[in-house]
C-alpha cells in the first residue's frame, strides 16, 4: 500500500479520484434536497440531514483507524475538548452554512463558491505564521480566485447577483473552514488524522441533530429509496475521500497534493451541469472555473528549487 501512495502516477491517480468525490457531493446534494422535498428555507431540515451524513461518515473513517490502527482511537481528556471545539467548528458550523448556502445557489455556483475556503486559509496563514507570508505569487492566485468567484454569479443580463442566506453563506462556510485549517493544525498536533477527521465529524454531527431533531415538522424530510441511497453516497464519498487524501499526505508534500484541489470546482460544475435539471455551463461559469483553477495552482505552487530543499 505505501508503494501505490508513492508511485507518481498512483498518487495523481488518487489525487484526482478525491477531487471528483468531493466535486460530485453537490449534484448529490441538490438532487438530494429535490427528492427528499426539503424547502430550500428549511434550515433545521438542512442541519438533521447534514447530521445524519457526518454522523454516519465519522462512523466510517472510526472504523477505518479501528482496523488500521486501534490505539490511535484513544485521545485524552484535553484532545477530547480540543475535538469538540473542532467538531463546533469544522462540521457543525461550516456545515450549517454550507448545507443551507447551497440550497439557495445552483450546484455549479456553489461547487465554485466553494474554493472560497483555499483562498481564506492563505490569507489568514500570512497573519497567523511567520514562515507563511503572503508573496506577489499568491497575491496573484487570490486575486484571480476571487474575480473566478465573483463571475460565477453573474448572470447572462450581467447583474450581479448575492444573497447572504445562499452565496453569503457559502462564503462564511470557506472563512470557517479556513479557521478550522488553522485550529486543526494547531490545536491537535499528537492526534492522528483519522482519528481527528472520524471524532470531529462525530461530535459535531451530534450537535447538529441536537439541535434539529426535536425542532423538525412532519415530512420536512421525506426519505425515498433514491434518498437514501444519496445519503449513504454522500456519507461513503467523504470517508473515502478524507481517507485517501490523509494517506497520501502520509507520504507526499501537502503543496505538491493541493495543486489537484483545482479540479474540484471544475468536477463539481460540469456534473452539477449532467444530473441537475436546468443547469448548464455557460461562458461565466467556464471563465470562472478557469480563474479559481489558475487561482488554486498558482498560491499552491512551489518550483524546482523549492520543491528540492524542502525534499533534503
Amino acid at each position: 500500500m505505501k508503494g501505490i501512495f508513492q508511485n507518481k502516477w498512483s498518487v495523481i491517480g488518487i489525487a484526482v479520484f478525491c477531487a471528483i468525490l468531493w466535486g460530485s457531493a453537490f449534484p448529490v446534494l441538490k438532487v438530494s434536497y429535490e427528492e427528499m422535498q426539503m424547502m430550500p428555507d428549511d434550515i433545521i431540515a438542512k442541519i438533521v440531514f447534514a447530521g445524519m451524513r457526518f454522523l454516519l461518515a465519522g462512523i466510517i473513517v472510526l472504523g477505518m483507524l479501528l482496523i488500521i490502527s486501534p490505539n490511535r482511537l484513544k485521545v485524552t481528556k484535553k484532545q477530547l475538548f480540543v475535538l469538540i471545539i473542532l467538531g463546533i467548528v469544522q462540521t457543525s458550523l461550516q456545515y450549517y452554512f454550507f448545507y443551507n448556502g447551497l440550497a439557495k445557489v445552483s450546484g455549479m455556483q456553489g461547487a465554485i463558491l466553494s474554493s472560497a475556503g483555499t483562498f481564506f486559509t492563505v490569507i489568514l496563514a500570512h497573519f497567523y505564521y511567520k514562515n507563511d507570508r503572503l508573496s506577489w505569487k499568491k497575491v496573484v492566485g487570490i486575486i484571480a480566485g476571487f474575480t473566478g468567484i465573483a463571475v460565477a454569479n453573474w448572470g447572462q443580463e450581467f447583474q450581479l447577483s448575492f444573497q447572504w442566506d445562499g452565496e453569503g453563506f457559502m462564503i462564511f462556510a470557506g472563512i470557517t473552514n479556513a479557521i478550522a485549517m488553522i485550529m486543526a493544525k494547531e490545536l491537535a498536533t499528537g492526534i492522528h488524522p483519522f482519528a481527528v477527521t472520524g471524532w470531529q465529524l462525530t461530535l459535531g454531527a451530534f450537535l447538529l441533530l441536537l439541535i434539529g431533531v426535536p425542532q423538525m415538522t412532519a415530512d420536512s424530510i421525506v426519505f425515498t429509496p433514491l434518498g437514501w441511497g444519496l445519503l449513504i453516497y454522500s456519507a461513503i464519498l467523504s470517508a473515502l475521500a478524507f481517507g485517501l487524501w490523509y494517506s497520501l499526505l502520509k507520504f507526499n508534500h501537502a503543496g505538491e497534493l493541493s495543486m489537484y484541489k483545482f479540479i474540484i470546482p471544475g468536477a463539481g460544475a460540469i456534473l452539477s451541469a449532467m444530473f441537475i435539471p436546468g443547469e448548464n455551463l455557460n461562458f461565466f461559469i467556464v471563465v470562472s472555473i478557469a480563474l479559481v483553477a489558475a487561482g488554486i495552482i498558482v498560491v499552491n505552487y512551489k518550483g524546482r528549487k523549492i520543491k528540492e530543499t524542502s525534499q533534503t
